[in-house]
């Protein structure tokens, strides 16, 4: 599909005499562009009110950037979807370095693990957690011990030339 970006989605009903002024509705969606992100703000407006894309029309639709790109943080994501045999509830968390990533990065997980796709997928809160105590899950809290290290085990060695008398070792 993409990479995926957040989009902040601001529509309403279309004016009519009864009501001149209906009132408006906003989501963070997270999709690969801007014609997706309409098509799910409608799908999910739907499912909340009585409106759809023909009797709605879409304000304003913004692009969100991440504040602090190049730090890495700890997301917190609540979703819900389907599966062969129901409906489930789900809270995930990653590590990534903005909310978009740690999305495209869940669904990714999602598809991966459990054979869900896309549209199956309705994500329901996306949080950064600052704290280190409020983490859940032992995957992510093992990254967080100080001077962490990743050890190389099958490093080869630069030879001088082609030829060699003996095979190199690798594993040191």
């Amino acid at each position: 599909m993409g990479r995926f970006t957040e989009y902040l989605v601001v529509g309403r009903r279309l004016p009519t005499e009864q009501e001149a002024e209906p009132p408006l509705y906003r989501m963070r969606l997270f999709a690969p562009n801007e014609t997706i992100a309409k098509s799910r703000f409608f799908y999910f407006l739907r499912q909340l009110r009585k409106m759809k894309a023909a009797t709605s029309e879409i304000v304003a639709i913004h692009a969100i950037q991440e504040k602090k790109p190049m730090k890495v943080k700890n997301f917190g994501i609540w979703l819900r979807y389907n599966s062969r045999s129901g409906t489930h509830n789900m809270y995930k968390e990653y590590r990534s370095m903005s909310r978009a990533e740690a999305v495209e990065d869940m669904y990714q997980d999602m598809a991966a693990r459990h054979r869900a796709r896309f549209g199956s997928i309705h994500i329901l809160k996306v949080t950064e957690i600052e704290k280190d105590a409020d983490l859940r899950r032992p995957y992510i809290k093992q990254l967080l011990t100080p001077k962490l290290r990743f050890p190389l085990p099958h490093r080869r060695p630069t030879s001088a030339g082609i030829y060699a008398a003996r095979r190199p070792a690798t594993f040191y």
